[in-house]
């Protein structure tokens, strides 16, 4: 799911931040109740907040609401800026206050994505059901709300909410991203390339699309075609250790495994604690019959992850290759204790 994105109210996309609103410099008619003053703290605020000056912002926002008690948007922008200090409970207090003043989505919007970096989900999902409740044209909402479903495995009721976001946004590659991840959690393999393509049609700089165009088309065994999305993904994210892990793996099931050796060592290369790319190195190493470096491999998987049931069942399997029965038998009784059913098929003969 996309980091934070909000609507400024002049209009402009601030992406990856809960953006400050901001209007013209109000004219105030009657100059002497304090709210002349209160606008320009606020509009100072506004500025600060441009230039990430978020300790000056909260200044000038608490000064504009001291000389204006009923100040909405002065409490809003407070809170928007308490956001992007990750002070939550603060900006939730904030955007309460603005909620009792103007009840409006933008509010409603804010206040879920400050309790979902609380990890309130359910809370989260109630202000996104208010914020469409009162701008039922509010993409982000039904993308955000759409994420929380798909981390709560709800995978229809994601792709609806991600539906209705690329209905009013038809342009929302991330909702397109997003909704082919959750048709591929329910199996549906083309309507999920299809979706990660219009994405890509939206915007061709996504990594991360191209790497799952890649998954889904290894799922449909089209291995060629998944290294291709893979390499289109490197090519995008020099360091995509992730795609150069899952290239490594679409190569072993090609049959090219020493092309994979060096995918799943390049993935080490930038990520050294990557305990995934040890273990499917050391498969591709064992289809060479490099028995002892799948070991090694294995091992050092293990030491990165303790439990990893999978890095046991396979040192397991490539010391049997080198009649350490006795060492293989301890591996797949470990593996089996870690909850890896298969490897119940290999201590059938274990003492």
């Amino acid at each position: 799911m996309k980091k934070l994105t909000l609507l400024l109210l002049v209009g402009t996309l601030a992406l990856n931040q809960l953006s400050a609103q901001e209007e013209p410099v109000v004219q105030a008619k009657i100059l002497d109740d304090g709210s002349q003053d209160a606008e320009k703290y606020y509009n100072a605020g506004i500025e600060d907040f441009k230039i990430k000056n978020f300790q000056g912002a909260i200044i000038n926002f608490n000064q504009a609401i001291n000389l204006k008690p009923d100040f909405e948007r002065a409490y809003y922008n407070r809170g928007a800026t308490k956001y992007e200090m990750k002070d939550y409970n603060g900006a939730i207090g904030d955007f309460n206050q603005a909620l009792t003043l103007i009840e409006n989505a933008d509010s409603y919007f804010s206040r879920a994505q400050s309790k979902y970096a609380l990890g309130n989900k359910t809370g989260a999902t109630e202000d996104y059901s208010k914020t469409i409740t009162i701008k039922n044209d509010y993409a982000q909402a039904y993308y955000y709300r759409g994420g929380i479903k798909f981390e709560n495995a709800d995978y229809k009721g994601a792709i609806e909410d991600y539906t209705n976001a690329v209905k009013i946004k038809p342009d929302y590659a991330y909702a397109y991203n997003d909704r082919g991840s959750a048709k591929r959690q329910l199996e549906d393999i083309d309507g999920a390339i299809s979706d990660y393509n219009k994405a890509i049609i939206s915007n061709s700089e996504m990594a991360f699309t191209y790497n799952n165009i890649g998954s889904a088309k290894r799922k449909k065994g089209d291995f060629k075609g998944a290294i291709n999305d893979y390499t289109d993904a490197i090519k995008l994210q020099k360091n995509y250790y992730i795609a150069y892990n899952n290239r490594g793996s679409a190569k072993v099931e090609a049959g090219d495994y020493a092309g994979a050796i060096e995918d799943f060592t390049k993935a080490i290369e930038i990520k050294k604690d990557y305990a995934y790319a040890y273990n499917n190195r050391a498969s591709a190493k064992y289809k060479l019959k490099d028995y002892k470096g799948a070991i090694d491999d294995c091992t050092k998987a293990i030491q990165l992850i303790n439990d990893y049931g999978y890095a046991y069942l396979n040192r397991g399997i490539a010391k049997e290759m080198l009649r350490d029965t006795q060492g293989a038998c301890a591996d797949w009784k470990k593996a089996v204790e870690l909850g890896i059913e298969s490897a119940k098929n290999y201590t059938g003969d274990c003492k």
